[in-house]
């Protein structure tokens, strides 16, 4: 009998996860994302965590999301920031729910292609993997707060 359970979602939602876990290292490392990118293609993607076998990540989606991170920081962290209330700062987020909210800040710039409830929807449930406190709903406020100035 296998006691593996599959974590929920396709390819892209495996994608999305990892993307998370990679953006999260980047910023603990200070390593470029090419390098975090090929380590988690090489090594990462696919991988069984926490006793949960994960559905074969997209690699082109993976690499798009952490690179259009890297590559648009600037401008991911800007919503960002314009959509938090007045006494929060991108910096007291947890840095975990940082990497969720830009790895969705940017899908929602650069993804025209995936419909906006998706993102946030399967942000959300990435960001449930990591919290079961009231961060959730964070993300869920913040991404739909960006979504209505951006689409």
């Amino acid at each position: 009998m296998n006691d593996k359970k599959t974590i929920k979602g396709g390819a892209r939602s495996s994608a999305r996860l990892a993307a998370v876990q990679a953006l999260y290292q980047m910023e603990m490392s200070h390593i470029a994302a090419k390098i975090i990118v090929d380590e988690f293609i090489d090594h990462r993607l696919g991988e069984i965590i926490e006793d949960s076998q994960l559905e074969k990540a997209d690699a082109v989606f993976f690499n798009d999301i952490v690179i259009g991170v890297e590559k648009q920081i600037t401008e991911v962290d800007e919503h960002i920031r314009n959509s938090l209330s007045e006494d929060w700062s991108l910096e007291r987020i947890e840095s975990v729910a940082r990497a969720v909210l830009r790895a969705g800040t940017y899908e929602i710039l650069a993804r025209p292609d995936v419909p906006t409830n998706v993102i946030i929807n399967e942000y959300v449930d990435v960001t449930k993997a990591f919290f079961e406190d009231s961060t959730p709903g964070f993300v869920n406020g913040v991404l739909d707060k960006i979504t209505t100035k951006i689409r």
